[in-house]
């Protein structure tokens, strides 16, 4: 069965927001338990890089070494579309993707996505007092019209039951770090969103994963690591914004956690949530791992396949 990998903003269309979701569709491609053969040749085409990779669209650097390996846009968009079933238009601002060193692009491992979001210069002048606890509260305020609307659309409700790890901001390396846990009413299992988002001159560079709150620490690992692993090039690094002359987001670290401009869900959510094929889900920038994050994804994003 063939699953379509969703973006996060596809959960718009169900509060109005006029992006249309996704539906889940079931093809031939995974025929008695193995892998279609068109499929593995998509992964034979591939070219993985390991080491320092510079990435010139998010003036970035990541340095992988040989534990990762990183995916160019145009591989990352075709394993994502091709091999993923993700629509085009889920993907258009995909960056590249990194993987383990020994995982491919079909095992049930985390995979990160990335893409830059050029919000403008993000001010962390109030880092040490930004109210957290509020953002969250703010946010679980929604909740209930949120919910309602999801009722009325025929899916389940989901309530974001707090920090799986609270906004953790490097100073140093500008790269604030946050994860939130859902509870989705048909799953026993929790969800897990983790961001990862290193500041720039004029954007953020954004790795977001989704899995399931029983992958924490592995998930928790994999953030970390891409907290340290990636660096803006010179001119475009935290401290070279100039004031008066740069583009300025207008808030601030508390701001970026709650989701800046973005729409209520589109906060919840974080920037990707993509929705692996064969069950497991990575994030947008990156991620992994089971059935039950999969119904997460599908059920918040999904349309019943006669409406596709």
């Amino acid at each position: 069965m063939r699953n379509s990998i969703l973006g996060a903003l596809g959960a718009l269309a169900l509060l109005g927001a006029g992006v249309t979701p996704v539906a889940a569709q079931e093809t031939a491609s995974v025929e008695s338990g193995g892998i279609a053969p068109e499929l593995l040749e998509i992964e034979k085409s591939l070219h993985p890089q390991t080491g320092d990779i510079t990435i010139p669209a998010a003036h970035a650097v990541l340095h992988l070494g040989e534990d990762y390996y990183y995916l160019s846009a145009d591989e990352a968009k075709k394993v994502l579309v091709d091999v993923w079933d993700n629509p085009p238009s889920a993907v258009s601002n995909v960056l590249g993707m990194v993987f383990e060193k020994d995982a491919t692009i079909f095992d049930n491992v985390w995979g990160a996505v990335i893409s830059y979001d050029a919000t403008g210069h993000i001010s962390d002048a109030n880092a040490e007092h930004e109210d957290y606890a509020k953002v969250l509260a703010e946010m679980q305020k929604g909740d209930a019209a949120d919910n309602a609307a999801r009722r009325e659309a025929g899916y389940p409700t989901m309530n974001l039951i707090g920090w799986a790890q609270p906004p953790s901001y490097d100073k140093a390396r500008h790269a604030l770090i946050w994860a939130k846990e859902f509870a989705l009413s048909d799953q026993q299992v929790n969800s897990l969103n983790y961001d990862v988002r290193l500041l720039g001159r004029t954007g953020t560079l954004s790795l977001n994963m989704v899995s399931t709150m029983d992958a924490l620490a592995d998930v928790g690992s994999a953030a970390a690591m891409f907290g340290r692993a990636a660096e803006f090039e010179s001119g475009w690094r935290y401290g070279d914004f100039v004031a008066g002359s740069d583009k300025d987001a207008g808030y601030g670290l508390s701001g970026l956690v709650a989701g800046g401009a973005a729409v209520a869900v589109a906060q919840k959510m974080g920037i990707f949530a993509l929705l692996l094929k064969f069950g497991k889900i990575i994030i947008i920038g990156l991620i992994a791992f089971g059935g039950a994050a999969f119904a997460f994804v599908r059920n918040l994003f999904g349309r019943k396949e006669e409406e596709y």
